[in-house]
């Protein structure tokens, strides 16, 4: 619950000054309630809150507010200070309430002693005490106070002031944690805040709603176009929580604004020849081409419009939370074109602390992951500087990563060409796999980015050289025909490589394109059996793998292996032999595997079927391998800008976004029929503005001459009755006269409405006076209004005492 008052126990040290200032009614002075350690104090405490002096109470309520700031427990004065509610001092009632608030929740049965305090509070004139007594009465964990609280939520949604209405729509939360029964009158409760006209209470209202029914967007039906048009004037964390309810709002009413890319896009590749002597799917196509031409081209809502419209200015707002979420509704939204508004937004407010960094890069890598157009313009924001901690250098890495492309790899390569001298192993391991990336999405820097991680295989790292070795194998097997000198080079490396994992990655390259290097393979198989036993158990593994599929290849006819059949035999039964009595039981398997599936080696009858078996288990083609899965891949069905999609694990809470409309939109009507201030708007037509500023300005004309007038009758708000209602009103006028003068009544005309109900004729003392009859709206009767002031005038000119004349018109 946020409040200026439970603001205090928050505030930082050098505002917690101004704070008890401000809470406490005194300015400035209150430094010295947080000097020195007063939990000691207790016993001078409780006497100074027993005192009769509401000074006395009021410097010990200081006192235990500096000393909750401070993080002491102070619970065991909660009896001493409960009772002081019910004080008529504001400043103390003020921080009693502040204290209740804290601790009512670990003292539900003292707090119920002060129930019938808090009740009567809730009546108090101001509101600030009417706010704390509901905050405190929520803030009580008993099932049993429940009705009451929900009665006083009732009541104060009603207050007149928006700041009692927002602490109910705060204290709606609390009640339905507590009471999930309250659910449906609670759900009222929230539709009726949702309509309030104060941008403070709506805000809050929202977060109500996103808390105990985010299924109901209904509701927002009635809202939405206010939402909009007031998204602007909403504070900053209410703008984060109505652009979350928007978006989940836009995705239920809204149609896809890219869907028609995908669907449409022209080109009739797989389509049928021009000419063509097959007849027979004719009658099929026509049908397909007359579905496709009914299909309505995609033009956005108005409302959809309007909500993107509402949302782009606060792009440049100074809270990340709220740039955040603007980008994801953009994302979810907005056509693909529309939302590469939103990149320069994050690139700027990526330069703040580090948890907003890594909170905004994370979405950032993510976005550039699905759509790297979006930060293409500025990939050099996301050069790694000396500064940044590891977490957000392999973000940064990441999303350079994404946004590679044939224009810009030059660039992106000469910096990680300086990024692989660091000193951080782990950064230097991230941006080989990152060259590694760069490389096989780019085919055309593939040979230069292998050229320069052979280099980096000489490194004194061992990190450095596994991981560049493991990126060059899983690039050499996408061409491993074009890059046989590195495999030899590779191969020579094995004498002085000492990495285990590097030289796994050499023994499998040269068993599995061994026939490119036919006369390098077996004296690697030699160099390695040698010292087998002291190999590491993944070296062991990669070299019996080796031994057999040299062995299989070199029984195939017509292999370059055949001359050497007969020595690639005996290093297999020798490694076989080896192999058997190891220590790893995995070793031994392989071991007894190999030799089951090789059984000629060791002198048993085989048939070519069951060599050409043993072929096909060795030798099978091997799918491409997948370099350093991107960290967002598993984020992917959550939504950007939640705490689930920061954790990549549904956390409580957590909505998925709905899907969008299949066919037809929903009828966009519902927010017109629903929307309360929409009649208000649409009910003055062109007609009515017409009448009226006939209406104002016959007024104004009428004050210039400073002439009596009289106000009609009827009000302004009666324009819309049926012109019937007018005729009648003016066939039933009637002329009387007594006396001297004689007094004409009439039917007025539009001019009665101006505020003129009557004309004064100067002959023989006669009157005249209009009836207060207002005329229909509707814009016909403009010209003859302007048609009858001339008649007036001329005939009031002439001196009326016609005696008894007809009606005006």
């Amino acid at each position: 619950t946020t409040s200026v008052a439970a603001g205090l126990v928050l505030c930082a040290p050098d505002n917690q000054n101004t704070a008890m200032g401000d809470v406490g009614g005194v300015r400035g002075g209150g430094s010295n309630y947080f000097a020195g350690d007063n939990a000691h104090k207790y016993d001078e405490l409780k006497q100074l809150l027993d005192s009769q002096n509401n000074k006395d109470k009021l410097e010990a309520m200081k006192r235990l507010i500096a000393m909750i700031s401070k993080g002491r427990d102070v619970s065991e004065l909660f009896a001493a200070v409960v009772k002081n509610v019910v004080l008529s001092s504001l400043e103390v009632k003020k921080l009693v309430y502040v204290y209740l608030v804290r601790y009512a929740e670990q003292q539900p049965d003292l707090a119920l002693l002060s129930i019938n305090t808090f009740q009567k509070d809730m009546k108090d004139p101001s509101q600030f005490i009417r706010a704390s007594a509901l905050r405190v009465m929520s803030s009580i964990r008993v099932p049993v106070i429940v009705p009451l609280v929900t009665l006083a939520i009732g009541q104060a949604v009603k207050d007149m002031s928006p700041y009692v209405r927002k602490t109910a729509a705060h204290a709606i939360p609390k009640v339905y944690s507590l009471d999930v029964d309250q659910r449906d009158a609670l759900i009222d409760t929230v539709e009726h805040l949702l309509k309030d006209r104060s941008n403070m209470v709506v805000g809050s209202a929202l977060m109500a709603f996103a808390e105990i029914c985010p299924e109901r967007l209904d509701l927002l039906h009635a809202v939405f176009r206010r939402l909009c048009a007031t998204l602007m004037d909403l504070d900053e964390w209410a703008q984060v929580v109505a652009l979350s309810v928007l978006t989940r709002y836009g995705r239920w009413q809204f149609l896809d604004p890219n869907a028609h890319e995908a669907d449409g896009g022209g080109g009739g590749g797989g389509g049928r020849p021009f000419y063509s002597d097959d007849e027979s799917s004719s009658s099929e196509e026509e049908a397909t081409a007359a579905a496709e031409g009914a299909r309505k081209p995609y033009v956005m809502d108005k409302d959809h419009r309007a909500l993107l419209n509402a949302a782009q200015p606060l792009l440049q707002s100074r809270n990340g939370a709220v740039v955040l979420e603007v980008a994801s509704l953009y994302f979810y939204l907005a056509p693909k074109l529309e939302a590469q508004v939103v990149g320069k937004s994050l690139v700027r407010i990526v330069r703040q602390s580090r948890e907003t960094e890594y909170l905004i890069l994370t979405n950032v890598a993510a976005l550039a992951a699905r759509r790297p157009a979006m930060f293409e313009p500025y990939l050099k924001s996301f050069f790694v500087r000396s500064s940044d901690p590891v977490f957000v250098r392999l973000l940064k890495l990441e999303v350079m990563t994404s946004v590679a492309s044939e224009t810009n790899i030059g660039t992106i390569l000469r910096e990680f060409q300086t990024y692989v001298r660091s000193d951080d192993k782990d950064f230097v391991t991230a941006t080989i796999q990152a060259i590694g990336r760069c490389a096989s999405t780019i085919a055309e820097v593939a040979d230069n980015c292998l050229s320069g991680l052979v280099v980096h295989v000489t490194n004194r790292n061992d990190a450095v050289v596994a991981e560049s070795v493991v990126v060059i194998k899983a690039l050499l097997m996408r061409q491993p025909g074009q890059h046989v000198d590195i495999i030899r080079r590779l191969a020579k490396m094995l004498t002085s490589l000492e990495v285990p994992m590097a030289r796994a990655c050499i023994f499998w390259l040269l068993g599995e394109y061994a026939t490119h290097v036919a006369h390098v393979a077996p004296d690697a198989l030699r160099m390695g059996a040698r010292s087998f036993a002291k190999e590491h158990d993944v070296v062991k593994l990669q070299l019996l793998n080796l031994a057999a599929k040299l062995f299989a290849q070199s029984r195939a006819p017509g292999d370059p292996l055949l001359a050497h059949a007969e020595v690639l035999r005996k290093l297999l039964l020798y490694v076989l032999s080896v192999a058997k009595y190891d220590v790893s039981y995995d070793i031994r398997d392989r071991a007894r595997f190999l030799a089951a599936l090789c059984a000629d080696a060791g002198g048993a009858e085989a048939t070519a079927a069951q060599q050409q078996q043993a072929r096909a288990v060795l030798l099978n083609e091997k799918p491409f391998p997948t370099l350093a899965k991107s960290s967002s891949a598993d984020r992917e069905e959550y939504q950007l800008g939640t705490l689930t999609f920061l954790l990549a694990s549904p956390a409580y809470g957590y909505q998925p976004l709905p899907d969008f409309p299949d066919g037809d939109a929903p009828d966009p009507e519902v927010r017109t029929i629903a929307d309360p201030w929409a009649s208000r708007r649409d009910s003055s037509t062109p007609a009515d503005a017409g009448a009226a500023a006939g209406r104002r300005g016959g007024g104004r004309k009428k004050k210039k001459r400073k002439e009596k007038r009289e106000k009609s009758f009827y009000s302004d708000e009666d324009s819309d009755s049926s012109s019937s209602s007018s005729s009648s009103s003016s066939s039933s006028s009637a002329s009387s006269s007594s006396g001297d003068g004689s007094s004409s009544s009439g039917s007025s005309s539009d001019d009665s409405d101006s505020g003129s109900s009557g004309s004064d004729s100067s002959g023989s003392g006669s009157e005249s006076s209009g009836s207060g009859s207002d005329s229909s709206s509707s814009g016909e009767h403009a010209a003859p209004a302007a048609r009858s002031k001339g008649k007036k005038k001329s005939g009031g000119g002439s001196g009326g005492g016609s005696g008894g004349g007809g009606s005006v018109i």
